[in-house]
């Protein structure tokens, strides 16, 4: 659907709408989009934040309006909490509401100011409105709101420039959350500035780049596309600056009786970001955080978290909270916030909020590079790292071998197969360092391969073509009889894209 942006001239301090406005065309699309997407918390009638462009430290402890944070193209507000006495150089959060929510709702209940005051890091939570959604709605399946540059994006992207200007933050450890709508547009913004941001926590939200319509939207909620981990992957690639090596490490939440964004877009979450990461999909190791919470772990080569995926058992659509003073609580509960356990506190630990962020010193190897590939062997280099004692090699996130010297040849390989690779220093204290962006080889020659089917079934499996109701085999055309599902043939592969008939000899 489409729909255009609002543009803002400053005249005597009052913002002064000189584009056309933006539609509301949404309105009918994105009440069943988001009736579940979130409806309005009763308790969200709490007394509005004040505003205070000029000297927001001055109400430090208390929701607190800021303006003039840039050309804000997407018509958002901006509203921060910064506990009494923040240091300069203190990490970031963004917090992104769910549908007819508001910035005030979700400082409300998420838990994130308790954390805020307990690690010491600024918040700024965004807020949207009804002028640029019917339902109050971060625009996450438009374009024109979701991508670099643009829209909504850009007017997040300006709120960080600010705050960390207003508070002296670390432009290094600056992280974004959000919850449903608030949540897919985090994946986008993960997707789009990973230069940006350290760090992601999506709730019961949706893969970056999944719709780019309404109607695209309702199938990412109730039947996501089934991609392949590279498919999803290539959608966050895309997204992102040319060259990017580094990503944002991702937490998922999800409760798995879900009926509005349906569990199964955990999963493709999963696949999305440890692609990206160039990991594979077998979690490091699976614990349970009680509550009927489970949580999976993907490691990094260096043996740090970086995709993390919370199962939540019976919650529906929500943020899950966890009322109480003990250690792990934080939050209150309300409409869609689901009380199991603190999904704000284990997110705070995972980014390293809590002052345990866990690598070693020495940087991340650059340069890497393939040198030269074989039937069965793949051969990389790298440039040195000053004081490393040796490095580790990952292949698809697994450690395949340890080297002293600058270079690594990887054996014993398949035929025709594309592998990811990554390297990280090892001083002498043994303590890997920050990993290197990840290369990916593929093997020379080619494993054929027997495929026994129908016609019909070869034809739709793309090893055949039909032609005036005869069946050919792809690549070199011999001819298989009738197009149905009665007449059967075994096609062996002998290369990309090209199959021969080979009904003797050739396994099925």
């Amino acid at each position: 659907m489409g729909q255009s942006h609002t543009a803002f001239r400053r005249t005597s301090g009052r913002r002064v709408i000189t584009g056309t406005a933006r539609r509301l065309t949404a309105a009918a699309g994105l009440l069943a989009l988001t009736g579940g997407l979130i409806t309005a918390s009763p308790q969200a009638a709490a007394a509005a934040p004040k505003a205070a462009a000029a000297s927001p430290r001055a109400a430090a402890a208390s929701l607190t309006q800021v303006t003039g944070f840039g050309t804000n193209p997407g018509n958002l507000s901006m509203y921060t909490y910064v506990p009494d006495g923040l240091p300069a150089g203190a990490p970031l959060v963004l917090a992104l509401h769910g549908c007819t929510q508001s910035a005030q709702d979700y400082y409300a209940h998420s838990g994130w100011p308790q954390l805020a005051d307990q690690y010491g890091f600024a918040l700024v939570f965004p807020q949207t409105s009804g002028a640029n959604n019917a339902n109050s709605c971060f625009n996450w399946f438009e374009p024109g709101d979701s991508a670099r540059g643009q829209g909504e994006a850009l007017s997040l992207r300006q709120m960080v420039d600010k705050a960390l200007a207003l508070y002296g933050g670390d432009a290094r450890r600056v992280h974004i959350t959000g919850l449903s709508a608030g949540g897919a547009m985090t994946a986008n913004m993960l997707a789009a500035y990973p230069d940006v941001f350290a760090g992601g926590s999506i709730a019961s939200g949706l893969p970056a780049r999944c719709a780019s319509s309404v109607s695209a939207a309702y199938t990412c909620m109730y039947s996501p596309p089934d991609k392949s981990p590279a498919q999803w992957g290539d959608l966050v690639r895309s997204a992102a600056p040319a060259g990017t090596g580094t990503w944002p490490r991702v937490a998922i939440w999800q409760g798995t009786a879900d009926t509005t964004v349906v569990p199964a877009n955990a999963g493709e979450l999963r696949d999305q970001w440890t692609n990206v990461w160039g990991l594979g999909q077998t979690p490091s190791r699976t614990e349970s955080l009680g509550a009927g919470t489970s949580r999976s772990v993907y490691e990094d080569p260096s043996g740090r978290p970086a995709v993390e995926v919370y199962s939540v058992s019976g919650m529906g659509h929500g943020l899950a909270v966890d009322p109480g003073s003990g250690p792990g609580q934080c939050g209150s509960t309300g409409t869609y916030y689901l009380d199991t356990v603190c999904s704000s506190y284990h997110t705070a630990r995972f980014w390293g909020l809590d002052g345990d962020e866990g690598t070693g010193a020495l940087p991340a190897p650059t340069g890497l590079t393939v040198t030269r590939t074989t039937d069965s062997a793949v051969s990389l280099s790298w440039q040195a790292v000053g004081g490393a004692a040796s490095y580790v090699v990952h292949r698809d996130g697994t450690r395949v071998g340890t080297t002293a010297s600058a270079s690594f040849t990887d054996t014993g390989l398949a035929t025709g197969t594309t592998y990811r690779y990554s390297v990280a220093a090892v001083d002498a204290a043994g303590a890997a360092g920050r990993v290197s962006s990840v290369v990916a080889a593929t093997t020379t020659g080619f494993t054929p391969t027997c495929h026994t089917a129908s016609n019909y079934d070869h034809t739709v499996a793309g090893r055949a073509y039909q032609s005036g109701g005869n069946t050919y085999a792809m690549g070199s055309g011999q001819a298989m009889g009738l197009w149905n599902t009665f007449t059967r043939h075994t096609l062996k592969q002998t290369a990309p894209g090209y199959y021969v008939v080979d009904d003797t000899g050739c396994p099925a």
